[in-house]
């Protein structure tokens, strides 16, 4: 199991260091469903920000939405009606491959133009697909073949590696 206080203190670290570098006015935080959620209330709580967590489900905006078909956990997205201008600190639980992110952004474009956006991460893993890169990062990892990262909570918020069993 990783160490989930490290990994959010130095989340909260990196954060606290872009705000001030890019001179964040009033941000507006949102986190991804399900992992980044859990990570944007930390987050949000530990910054105080005064504006209310904005929490963001992708699965209509995903690339692979055809394939996959539709979570049937779908929930709805909760953002402010209009974004445009605002200074948005993005937040999801694992940094793979970018497709997430990418959808996360096709989204907060169809609520307006966002002066900014700092994507912050728990955990940035090897595979990138998309060239995309964290501004914010708990930490890097790169996983071998058959590891993957497995994030549980709200209560208790844990990170654990995970051997996946290539026979199963």
């Amino acid at each position: 199991m990783l160490d989930i206080s490290e990994l959010l203190n130095n989340l909260e670290a990196e954060l606290k260091r872009i705000i001030d570098e890019r001179k964040l006015v009033n941000p507006l935080m949102i986190g991804i469903r399900t992992g980044g959620v859990w990570i944007a209330e930390q987050m949000h709580r530990r910054l105080n920000i005064s504006e209310p967590l904005g929490l963001l489900d992708i699965s209509f905006y995903r690339d692979d939405f055809s394939q996959i078909g539709v979570n049937p956990n779908v929930k709805p997205s909760e953002l402010p009606a209009n974004i445009e201008g605002r200074d948005i600190i993005l937040i999801d639980d694992v940094f793979y491959t970018g497709r997430t992110i990418r959808a996360a952004m096709n989204e907060i474009f169809d609520y307006g133009r966002p002066n900014q956006i700092v994507l912050a991460v728990l955990i940035e893993r090897d595979g990138r697909q998309i060239p995309l890169n964290p501004d914010c990062v708990g930490a890097k990892i790169n996983l071998n073949a058959g590891q993957r990262i497995k994030l549980t909570g709200p209560e208790p918020l844990a990170v654990h590696l995970e051997t996946i069993d290539a026979a199963a």
